[in-house]
């Protein structure tokens, strides 16, 4: 038998994980997977129903792998694993459980609306986005050396459905930045380990190239005066990502 766990990543996410969590009552089970929240989150997840599990926080594939364990623990076939600050609406819900008895896939990703402090982005990146989600428990690891960015690894086909998860990530351009420049700091340790050097040409063809790619490649234009921003900020974050390489190199001469 097909049973369908849907696992939420958490670590004080109280503002989002009650609306998330009711988006996901249609599932055979719902787990938390929390890194020690300590705003309440644990308490709200609780009250719903929810089974949480509590880890301390390496990187999110390991917390991935944990969560995989843990809802094997609980009989899980599948997972769905759904950010705190996603929703899966019912035509999503209803996809997935039309096609999972269906098909020989062991994961299926899953395209997804990003909302940007109120502007539902069509190009950039941000769309389609499809993000691998739905997994068979027993066929899926996570690369553990990633910090960021996590990458399943999976014994088996993939598949795409065409429903929507929906996915609130900025309430605000502040908001955008600070993450970013979380990101750049963990984007440039990986580059570092993997031996890139800041060499000075970067400076200026991997910002160009980042805004190319996003604003006409990956069609930012669609959105307009929103989407020229995002893709001259995200151009600004590459030449931030080799200026902290730069400073990583220094400091480790």
């Amino acid at each position: 038998m097909n049973r369908l766990i849907a696992v939420v990543l958490t670590k004080n996410e109280v503002a989002h994980i009650g609306e998330c969590l009711a988006t996901l009552q249609w599932t055979d089970g719902i787990m938390v997977q929390d890194s020690f929240s300590d705003d309440g989150t644990v308490d709200v997840a609780e009250a719903v129903g929810a089974t949480v599990f509590q880890d301390k926080f390496v990187n999110f594939s390991i917390a991935r792998n944990n969560a995989l364990a843990h809802a094997a623990s609980l009989g899980a076939t599948w997972v769905l694993f759904v950010d705190a600050d996603e929703r899966v609406p019912p035509a999503l819900a209803t996809e997935i459980l039309h096609r999972l008895p269906s098909n020989q896939a062991v994961g299926w990703w899953i395209p997804r609306y990003n909302n940007m402090w109120g502007h539902t982005m069509r190009g950039g990146g941000w769309y389609p986005d499809h993000q691998l989600r739905l997994l068979k428990v027993d066929a899926v690891q996570y690369d553990s050396h990633r910090q960021v960015h996590e990458l399943a690894e999976l014994t088996g086909s993939e598949d795409y459905l065409k429903e929507h998860l929906i996915h609130y990530n900025y309430n605000s351009l502040s908001h955008f930045q600070q993450k970013q420049h979380q990101y750049t700091n963990f984007a440039a340790k990986i580059l570092y380990k993997n031996g890139t050097t800041p060499k000075s040409w970067r400076y200026i063809t991997m910002p160009l190239r980042e805004f190319n790619r996003r604003y006409i490649k990956l069609h930012g234009y669609k959105d307009g005066w929103r989407g020229f921003q995002l893709c001259m900020l995200m151009g600004w974050y590459e030449f931030l990502t080799y200026f902290r390489l730069r400073k990583l190199y220094r400091s480790n001469s």
